[in-house]
């Protein structure tokens, strides 16, 4: 059976203007924050792919829009494969087109189940755009973020972080977001032919506005006094002899330079074991914590045994003995692929890089909060905070147990590994998202960028530049209560696109019911 409705352009044709309009739609996202673009970019996919001709040339115009999506959103991994890790260059351009390519895969596999689904069902068009193909674009985005441990980088939702869209946060998170402005876009690609999709679109705008004006947690405590320290190392000399001992005065001068209750350096600012660090080195920082009041969270990586380390945020208490603040550890347990474990069969890809600590231990995947003062803060390293569900889990976990849960979280990063691109605001612009799920502050202490104080809102309240070498000090309020993502999670999201298929599958069936026998449906 045939989708087509009008002449089309010729495929090769095609295919590039949605490889064009995949990498347009990068500019929807931070620094540049352009987010109709987003809408507009997915709704040209969905206005092509009710008049495709065949499933197959759908799922083919479904990938190029993926493909040119990541290659331009995420081009930046070339810097960490070649100028960091010593690949060859066409070797670090193969292997950013092959991680482009398998991401255009889940594009593509939306379009041509979608299209599968509308052929098999004889939907509308009008059901395609507003129910068959948002449902399964939530569930292929849903898929991205978990499968082989998930690459949720530059999901649709992330674009909405300051735009109207961001009420439905709390909600049903960033996949759910996805959904909405996929239902959206089906809304754009019918407006030739229909009124009614108009203002459903605007609807959808208006209740996302309506809901950030919903207060879901609220303040705890007394604020607390933070110092964010952005040491500025360069990446190229991290591990070198002579650095390691710059990097070791360097932080330790910068945590004593003033107290706060909380002074937090980025991930792996220690870039050694804590078995290798100088005798005097830790116990100076405790001095410095008992005298002067301040906690302080260290990243560092840590062994516990022959084989096994990880990567660690540990905490130096002014209290060591109160049992409530007594030393904390917390240990990184989403590890980035090729850069922190080594996935099944890719060790001669890792080792053709230059690339250290590169097969960390999990740590568990719920791990207590720690105490600062009335504040709980809950940890996260660098690429964790891009699995909202994983942090929203914790505090579910913590919540139902009776036990503390953080009124703050806490984000230490090194992406001094992307050099200075658009990396950078991408990551905050994530953790600005993990605020708005949660209701809570994030708090980013980084090497190179960007850090910055995030409020419960997803705004960012200040930051400090990118490469320098600075210090952010701020008094932040801490939050508590409960979102409804922090207690379902993804689960409302995937019971949504289950439904929204589910009803177009009743509805078809009972088109198809009332449709004369012998005649097939005119609104194809």
């Amino acid at each position: 059976m045939s989708f087509r409705l009008t002449p089309t352009p010729k495929l090769p044709l095609l295919l590039a203007l949605a490889a064009l309009t995949g990498a347009i739609n990068v500019f929807a996202f931070a620094p540049y924050g352009l987010w109709p673009l987003q809408l507009l970019t997915l709704a040209l996919l969905v206005f092509c792919l009710i008049r495709v001709p065949t499933i197959k040339q759908g799922a083919l115009l479904g990938w190029a829009y993926g493909f040119g999506w990541v290659a331009h959103g995420v081009y930046w991994i070339y810097i960490s494969l070649h100028d960091y890790g010593a690949l060859p260059g066409w070797l670090a351009v193969l292997a950013v087109a092959l991680l482009a390519g398998v991401m255009g895969l889940y594009t593509a596999i939306c379009a041509a189940a979608g299209l599968w689904l509308r052929q098999r069902w004889s939907a509308s068009p009008l059901l395609f755009a507003l129910a068959i193909f948002p449902a399964l674009w939530a569930l292929t985005e849903w898929l991205r973020g978990w499968l082989f441990t998930g690459f949720p980088w530059l999901i649709s939702g992330y674009a909405h972080t300051a735009g109207p869209l961001a009420g439905f946060a709390p909600l049903v998170g960033v996949y759910g977001i996805g959904c909405i402005s996929a239902v959206i876009a089906g809304c754009l690609a019918l407006l030739p032919q229909r009124k009614l999709p108009t203002a459903a679109a605007a609807l959808a705008l208006i209740a996302g506005l309506g809901l950030q004006q919903i207060d879901w947690t609220a303040p705890h405590g007394k604020p607390i006094s933070i110092r964010l320290l952005q040491g500025n190392v360069p990446q190229e000399e991290k591990f070198n002899t002579a650095q390691i001992v710059n990097s070791l005065r360097l932080y330790i001068d910068m945590i004593r330079a003033a107290p706060a209750d909380l002074i937090a350096t980025p991930e792996t600012a220690i870039p050694v074991l804590q078995t290798e660090l100088p005798p005097d080195y830790v116990p100076a920082l405790s001095d410095f914590a008992r005298q002067t009041g301040s906690h302080i969270a260290l990243g560092i990586p840590y062994i516990d045994g022959p084989y096994r380390y990880s990567n660690s945020v540990i905490g130096i208490s002014p209290q060591p003995n109160d049992p409530a603040s007594r030393y904390f550890r917390y240990d990184k347990q989403h590890l980035v692929p090729f850069g922190e474990f080594v996935p099944l069969g890719f060790r001669w890809f890792v080792d053709m890089m230059n690339i250290p600590l590169g097969d960390f231990t999990r740590g568990p995947v719920v791990q207590a909060p720690f105490a600062v003062k009335d504040q709980w803060v809950l940890p996260n390293i660098c690429y964790e905070d891009l699995f909202g569900e994983e942090i929203a889990g914790q505090l579910a976990a913590t919540h139902a147990a009776g036990k503390p849960t953080a009124t703050l979280l806490l984000n230490m990063s090194n992406i001094a590994w992307f050099g200075n691109t658009i990396a950078l605001p991408q990551h905050l612009q994530i953790s600005q998202m993990r605020s708005l799920e949660t209701g809570r502050p994030m708090l980013r202490a980084t090497n190179t960028g960007a850090t910055a104080l995030i409020d419960p809102h997803g705004v960012v309240n200040v930051q400090l530049a990118p490469y320098s070498r600075a210090t952010l000090a701020v008094s932040v309020q801490g939050y508590s209560g409960t979102t409804p993502y922090i207690l379902l999670g993804n689960r409302l999201l995937l019971l949504l696109a289950l439904s929204m298929l589910a009803a177009s599958w009743w509805h078809c069936r009972r088109k198809a019911r009332k449709q004369p026998q012998g005649l097939l449906p005119i609104d194809l």
